[in-house]
C-alpha cells in the first residue's frame, strides 16, 4: 500500500510562498495557496529522502512552483521533464528564472531539446546544391544566413519557417545520421554545445521523449547524454507510459531508409565518384522503400504487422528491401576509411538491416508488432506491452528521488493506476490535491438527456442537435472536443449552416493558428479531436462552454491497445476494469480540465454521453471530475449564462 503524504517533512518549501514569502514579492497578485504549500513540502520531503513521489495537483494549484522552490531552495542538482517543448520553454524562461531571482540562488540552468531541434552545421553543407526547388533554395539562404549568427543553433529561433518545414529534416541530425564527435564540424556542434551546458546545469529542462530516449540509451549500455541527478521531476506524468513505451521498444520508417539512401547518394556525389554502383543502389533503396509502401495498403492504417508481414506480397516486398540493404552495406564497406559520412551510412545500413531482421521475426510474448502507414510514408513498430519493468531499471540506475506529477493522474481519489503503469512500488508517497478554483460556483456539468446510445448511428446527429441550444446560449465561445476525426467532420457538416459564431476546424490551419484565431474571436466555436484535449490553454471569456461528445475510450482495434488487453486477461485480470477505464477517465478530466483555467473563469461543461448514468461505471467517471452542480435540463444551462451575464453587467455599473 502506498502511502498518503501527510506533511511530515520540514517547512522550509512551503514558508517560502506564504502571502509574506519571497514569491509573493515577486509576483503581482500573487495568492498563497495550502494545497501549492502541501505539494512543496511533500517534494521537499521526496528530495532529502530520495524517495519516489506522485501527486495529482488540480488546475490552479500552481504546481510549478510547487516543484521549482524545494528544488532550488535545496541546491539540488534536478531534471525537470515535462511533455512538450512549448512547456520546456515556459519553464526555463520564464518560470525559472523567477524563482531563481525570488530566492536569490545562483542556480546554473540549462534548456536541451531533442537533436533534430538543433541545425547540423555537417548537413547544411551537404544540402549546399542539392535543392531545386526554388522556393526551398531561398529558405536555405535564410537557414545559412542565420547559422552564421545564432549562438543556439535552435530552429525556433527561425520563426519564418515552421517547425514541419520539410527543409530542416536536411539541415539537422538524427540519431541514425550524426556522425557524432568524428564529424568535421564537431567543434562548433550546436547539440555538442547544447550538452556541454546540460552536464554543467544544476537544473536542466528536458521533455519526455528525450529523457527516454537517454534511459533507453542508459538501458543498452551505449551511455547517456544527462547527468547525474539528486531528483527527476516528470511534469505531465500522465503521459509518461505512453511516450516510454516508444522508447524502449524498436521502430523502423521508411523515413530513415530514404534518408540512408539520400545520404549515401550525397556522400557518394561529394566523394568517390569511382563507385557508380553506390549511386544505383542508394537509388535502389528508395524505390524499393515507395514500393513496399504501395504493397501495405490505401489510406491511413494502423494495424497488426504479423497478419501484413506474411502475405505473399508484403513478404516479397520485404525479401527485396532486406537484399537491396544487403548489397548497400556490401558497397558501403570497403569505402568506409574514405570519410565519416560514409562510414555512418554503412553503420546505419547495418542497424537497419538488423532492424528489419527483427521485424520478419515472431512477435515476443512481452511485445506487439505493429505497423502504420500514411499517405506516402510508413514505420514498423515493436513496443513493450508492459513499459513498467523499463521504469522500474531507470529508477534503480538513477538512485535520486523520482517526482510524478500532474492535473491528471487519479481515478475514483486513488493512484493505483498511474502506479501500475510506471512501476512504482509499495514505498511511494501519493498526494491529492484538489484545484482550489471555485468550481461548485463557477462551473456547471450538464448532461442531455435523451440522446441515444454513442453505437447509435444517429448519435452524431443527436449531439449536433441537443449542442445547437447551448452553443446559442453560451453565445459561442465554445470547444467541442471529439473522440475520433469521423464524428468531427459530421459534426462540422452539421453546424456549418447552423451557427452565428465563426467556426473553426481542426485540420483548416495548424492547432496554433486555430487557438490564435479562437481568442482573437472572443465568440469562436472550435472543433477539435485528441490534440485539444490537453495543452491548450484559453483563459478568460472566450472560451465559456467545453462540449465533449463521447466519454474518451480508445479505440478497441488499435492495435497496442488490443495486445496489451489480451495479455491483462492472460494474467487473469479485467481489461476494462483494470486499463481502458482509468485511461478514458484520465483523458476526460484533461478534456474538460479546458474550461476552468483561472480563478475567473466561469462555464459549463456538456457531456454529451449517456453512459454517464445509463452505466454503473459512469459514476468512477463522475466522482473524478472536479466537484460542480450537475443538471439534466437546458433551461438550467441557459439561466446559467443568462446569470452570468447580469452579474459581469452589475460589475462593469459598479466600475464605472
Amino acid at each position: 500500500m502506498s502511502r498518503q503524504f501527510a506533511g511530515e517533512a520540514p517547512d522550509e518549501a512551503a514558508a517560502l510562498l506564504e502571502a509574506d514569502g519571497p514569491l509573493a514579492a515577486r509576483i503581482p497578485g500573487y495568492v498563497a495557496r495550502e494545497s501549492q504549500r502541501r505539494m512543496a513540502a511533500a517534494v521537499e520531503h521526496a528530495v532529502r529522502k530520495r524517495g519516489r513521489l506522485v501527486v495529482e495537483a488540480g488546475t490552479g494549484t500552481g504546481k510549478t512552483l510547487a516543484y521549482l522552490v524545494p528544488l532550488l531552495a535545496s541546491g539540488a542538482q534536478a531534471v525537470i521533464s515535462t511533455a512538450s517543448k512549448t512547456l520546456q520553454e515556459q519553464l526555463y524562461f520564464r518560470d525559472l528564472p523567477l524563482v531563481r531571482d525570488a530566492l536569490e540562488v545562483p542556480a546554473r540552468v540549462a534548456l536541451l531539446k531533442g537533436r533534430a531541434n538543433y541545425l547540423c552545421l555537417h548537413r547544411l553543407g551537404l544540402s549546399e546544391g542539392g535543392l531545386r526547388d526554388r522556393s526551398a533554395q531561398a529558405r536555405l539562404a535564410r537557414v545559412r544566413e542565420w547559422a552564421g549568427r545564432t549562438p543556439t543553433g535552435d530552429i525556433a529561433e527561425v520563426p519564418e519557417l515552421s517547425e514541419d518545414d520539410p527543409l530542416w529534416p536536411a539541415v539537422t541530425s538524427t540519431a541514425d545520421n550524426c556522425l557524432g564527435s568524428t564529424c568535421p564540424e564537431f567543434g562548433d556542434c550546436f547539440v555538442y554545445r547544447a550538452r556541454r551546458r546540460a552536464q554543467e546545469a544544476e537544473v536542466l529542462v528536458v521533455n519526455h521523449h528525450l529523457l527516454f530516449a537517454d534511459l533507453a540509451l542508459r538501458e543498452d549500455g551505449v551511455g547517456e547524454v544527462l547527468p547525474g541527478t539528486d531528483a527527476i521531476v516528470l511534469d505531465e506524468a500522465h503521459q509518461v507510459p505512453e511516450i516510454a513505451s516508444r522508447f524502449f521498444g524498436l521502430s523502423l520508417s521508411s523515413r530513415q531508409l530514404s534518408e540512408l539512401g539520400r545520404d549515401t547518394l550525397a556522400e557518394q556525389t561529394a566523394g568517390t565518384g569511382d563507385m557508380p554502383e553506390l549511386a544505383e543502389r542508394s537509388r535502389t533503396l528508395e524505390m524499393r522503400v515507395r514500393q513496399m509502401r504501395l504493397a501495405l495498403g490505401e489510406g491511413p492504417l494502423r494495424a497488426p504487422w504479423a497478419a501484413l508481414r506474411d502475405t505473399p506480397e508484403v513478404a516479397g516486398r520485404l525479401d527485396q528491401l532486406a537484399r537491396d540493404l544487403e548489397l548497400l552495406g556490401e558497397a558501403l564497406e570497403p569505402l568506409v576509411d574514405r570519410g565519416q559520412g560514409l562510414e555512418s551510412c554503412h553503420r546505419r545500413c547495418l542497424d537497419l538491416r538488423e532492424r528489419l531482421r527483427l521485424m520478419r521475426q515472431p512477435e515476443p510474448e512481452d511485445s506487439v508488432q505493429w505497423m502504420q502507414a500514411a499517405r506516402t510514408a510508413f514505420s514498423l513498430h515493436m513496443t513493450p506491452l508492459d513499459v513498467a519493468p523499463h521504469l522500474q531499471r531507470a529508477m534503480a540506475s538513477r538512485p535520486g528521488a523520482w517526482i510524478f506529477t500532474s492535473a491528471t493522474l487519479a481515478v475514483g481519489g486513488g493512484f493505483s493506476h498511474i502506479r501500475a503503469r510506471v512501476g512504482l512500488g509499495e514505498d511511494a508517497d501519493e498526494l491529492l490535491l484538489e484545484s482550489p478554483f471555485d468550481f461548485p460556483g463557477r462551473a456547471l456539468m450538464y448532461v442531455p438527456e435523451g440522446l441515444p446510445d454513442p453505437g447509435n448511428r444517429d448519435y452524431a446527429r443527436a449531439v449536433a442537435s441537443a449542442a445547437l441550444p447551448v452553443l446559442r446560449a453560451s453565445g459561442g465561445s465554445a470547444f467541442f472536443l471529439f473522440t475520433s476525426h469521423r464524428a468531427l467532420r459530421e459534426a462540422a457538416r452539421l453546424l456549418a449552416d447552423e451557427l452565428d459564431f465563426p467556426l473553426l476546424v481542426q485540420g483548416e490551419a495548424p492547432r496554433s493558428e486555430l487557438v490564435r484565431r479562437f481568442r482573437a474571436a472572443g465568440d469562436a466555436v472550435l472543433l477539435g479531436s485528441a490534440s485539444f484535449w490537453e495543452g491548450v490553454d484559453v483563459r478568460g471569456p472566450a472560451l465559456r462552454l467545453v462540449i465533449i461528445d463521447r466519454l474518451p475510450f480508445a479505440a478497441p482495434d488499435d492495435p497496442v491497445l488490443r495486445a496489451r488487453l489480451d495479455a491483462l486477461r492472460r494474467a487473469g485480470r479485467n481489461p476494462f476494469r483494470d486499463y481502458q477505464l482509468p485511461s478514458a477517465v484520465i483523458a476526460l478530466k484533461q478534456g474538460v480540465g479546458r474550461l476552468i483555467r483561472d480563478e475567473s473563469d466561469q462555464g459549463v461543461v456538456m457531456l454529451c454521453d449517456p453512459r454517464l448514468y445509463s452505466r454503473s461505471y459512469g459514476r468512477v467517471f463522475r466522482d473524478s471530475l472536479p466537484p460542480m452542480p450537475v443538471t439534466r435540463d437546458a433551461g438550467e444551462v441557459a439561466a446559467f449564462y443568462r446569470r452570468r451575464r447580469g452579474d459581469a453587467g452589475d460589475a462593469r455599473s459598479e466600475d464605472a
